[in-house]
């Protein structure tokens, strides 16, 4: 919420306070990840919204190992926060998740994809407006490809959204690791402002959207 800081201080501070990009710690231990994931485990990333969100969401999922909130999408090399914030580099806040096809497939992670946020608005989740919040799904290969499209092709068929589906489709050529500080934010953060505001009541509705196995 960046661009809408200026009209009245108190609105500024509601905004502040309740905003994923509110918080900058000025640190810039961003890396590039290697696409490779572990034996006999597989790799997917997904941009919907505030990675902080997305990494908690995708974590809670049986047979998802991890996520990583990280940047993906864009055409500057060694994105920072603040400058991925400036909504000049094409970046998206992504999360790359970590998990073991024999428990879930990349179709199951689409699912949860598209239950965790609204694929209906173009460059906005929720408080957070800017492109690096679009929805993104990411794949690897004509396989992930064809399921990417069949998966947005189920979402839009499912009647669940009002409005025209305008995540795109890209492939995942490179992954930036975001800044220590961001990594498992929910967890090391419960009683931050924007956590409890838009966090929190985002994964309780997805815990009630989506119909798949959960660890909780």
């Amino acid at each position: 919420m960046k661009r809408y800081l200026s009209i009245i201080p108190a609105l500024s501070l509601i905004l502040v306070l309740f905003s994923c990009d509110a918080i900058s710690q000025k640190k810039t231990d961003v890396r590039k990840v290697k696409l490779t994931a572990p034996q006999g485990k597989a790799i997917a990333a997904f941009a919907e919204g505030c990675f902080w969100c997305s990494e908690h969401i995708f974590e809670a999922v049986v047979g998802v190992d991890s996520a990583v909130s990280g940047y993906a999408g864009g055409n500057v090399p060694n994105p920072t926060y603040d400058l991925v914030n400036t909504e000049t580099t094409g970046h998206a806040e992504t999360v790359l998740v970590y998990y073991n096809p024999k428990l879930i497939s990349y179709t199951e992670l689409c699912k949860v994809f598209f239950a965790s946020h609204d694929p209906t608005t173009p460059n906005q989740q929720g408080p957070d407006r800017g492109s690096s919040y679009r929805s993104i799904l990411f794949y690897t290969g004509a396989t992930e490809k064809t399921a990417a499209q069949q998966a947005v092709k189920d979402a839009t068929n499912s009647g669940r959204f009002k409005k025209s589906i305008v995540t795109e489709l890209k492939p995942l050529s490179e992954f930036y690791r975001a800044e220590g500080y961001h990594q498992d934010y929910i967890e090391h953060n419960p009683n931050q402002g924007y956590v409890r505001a838009v966090s929190i009541p985002r994964f309780e509705l997805f815990k009630k959207t989506y119909k798949g196995k959960l660890k909780l």
